[in-house]
């Protein structure tokens, strides 16, 4: 005869959302990430008094280079002293207005872009309306305005200009180069995998040198092509290559079933691509090419190696310039890396946030 015997009661669930359930479930997993999360913490708490003295208990907001000197702590008098020179660089002062303008226009558009209000047939008019304004305003020399060289044009208009209109010009020629590369003839699949390798073999630094020191020697005699034109052209190409590689991995990643299915449809290969193929591949690779973009962006830096002086040059400048307050660099360069956070991360999100949307037909 079998003796009744009650199951012991089973401990209540843990709570899994909420802050106390996201700390349990990515600070105290187990006992190695409470571990980690503990001397972490304890790290934290070591250093946070002194960089609090230093950034903010100590620092010297307002004042001359005297009282920076003479401070224990951050100097964030530097930005406010060298704010003009860091956003603008060279551009003439008494036009900063117009730098100011543009900028807010091109910024204006990319966030218009990305709105899906603005997506319309009219867009890429738009686009082209305001590249030619941009121009026509920050060259100058028309409706009584100052004429200003491209050589002077730095800081923040420069690093918009080059990596909006880079990514925009790029983003075609990336997925004709990925159509290329996986094309049933030889000769443009060869011609598209030597530019990708060739371009992908190379810094951009040295593309950038080829296109602003060599590719004049290789021009005719008196015909000379603007140097802003010229790195934006090197820029554009590079983005290319790599952006071709991320949109042949999602064109990879559709199944052949589909494309054979289309044709069965009697569809076109350009209908195949434009209605079943590119849609599907695009959505897939979203991160990639995000990455892409951030890293473009960040890129734009490098340009300081042609005389053209974008953001961080032009900050590069403004400390240089002036001996006084050339030993406080360091709060300029986070001035500097502050604004890169707060572009880079904006295109982080907005890249979530055009997965969730890509991603709504596989939720449940």
């Amino acid at each position: 005869m079998s003796t009744y015997s009650p199951i012991a009661p089973r401990p209540a669930p843990t709570a899994a959302s909420g802050w106390i359930g996201w700390c349990r479930s990515n600070l105290f997993h187990d006992w190695k990430t409470s571990l980690g999360t503990v001397f972490i913490g304890l790290l934290f708490l070591a250093l946070a008094p002194r960089l609090f003295n230093w950034a903010i208990a100590d620092a010297v907001l307002n004042g001359g280079h005297e009282a920076c000197h003479a401070a224990h702590g951050a100097c964030w008098a530097v930005v406010k002293e060298k704010f003009r020179f860091m956003i603008f660089g060279r551009y003439p002062q008494e036009e900063h207005w117009r730098a100011l303008l543009c900028t807010t226009m091109l910024l204006g558009l990319i966030l218009a872009s990305c709105t899906r209000a603005f997506w319309k047939p009219w867009l890429p008019a738009l686009w082209v309306g305001v590249l030619v304004l941009y121009f026509a305003l920050m060259r100058g020399g028309i409706a009584g305005l100052r004429y200003v060289e491209t050589d002077l044009w730095s800081g923040l208009p420069l690093t918009i200009l080059l990596a909006s209109l880079s990514m925009v010009m790029a983003f075609p020629i990336a997925m004709l180069v990925a159509l290329g590369r996986r094309s049933g003839m030889p000769a443009i699949r060869s011609l598209c995998t030597v530019y990708v390798e060739l371009i992908r073999g190379v810094p951009l630094i040295s593309v950038l040198f080829m296109a602003s020191f060599m590719f004049p020697l290789l021009m005719p005699e008196g015909f000379n092509i603007d140097v802003l034109v010229r790195v934006l052209a090197g820029i554009t190409l590079f983005t290319a290559a790599y952006m071709a590689e991320v949109i042949r991995g999602g064109l990879q990643a559709i199944p052949k079933g589909q494309i054979e299915a289309a044709a069965t449809l009697g569809l076109s290969y350009w209908q195949t691509q434009r209605k079943i193929v590119l849609p599907q591949a695009l959505a897939m690779v979203v991160p990639g090419l995000m990455n892409n973009f951030i890293s473009t962006f960040k890129d734009t830096s490098l340009v300081a190696i042609v005389s053209l002086y974008e953001l961080t040059g032009a900050m590069g400048m403004a400390m240089n310039s002036d001996a006084d307050w050339r030993a406080f660099r360091i709060e300029g360069y986070l001035f500097i890396a502050l604004i890169y956070f707060v572009f880079c991360y904006s295109m982080s999100r907005y890249s979530q946030w055009i997965e969730s949307q890509v991603n709504k037909s596989r939720q449940r």
